[in-house]
């Protein structure tokens, strides 16, 4: 998507992990409700977050924040460069 990133997979010591864009707002308020929500891995703590699998994160829950973390990627793009 025009060189920009929306989602990252990596390993942190023993376990997979997703970094994904977030609102600020919503990104604060998931960090409170799920355990398994912390500041983005290796990125602006403010506007990304990490996701670990099991616990409090559904599937349902991962494919919403996926899709949101495409979404204010592709959003910020120039028009002629959008999806």
């Amino acid at each position: 998507m025009s060189g920009k990133v929306f989602m990252l997979m990596t390993d942190l010591p023993g376990r997979p992990v997703v970094v994904l864009k977030a609102d600020p707002d919503n990104a604060a308020a998931l960090r409170e409700q799920h355990a398994d929500i912390t500041p983005g891995y290796h990125m602006n703590k403010k506007h990304w977050i990490t996701l670990e699998g099991g616990g409090t994160v559904d599937e349902k829950l991962v494919k919403q924040l996926v899709t949101d973390s495409y979404r204010l990627v592709a959003d910020a793009l120039p028009k002629s460069k959008q999806p």
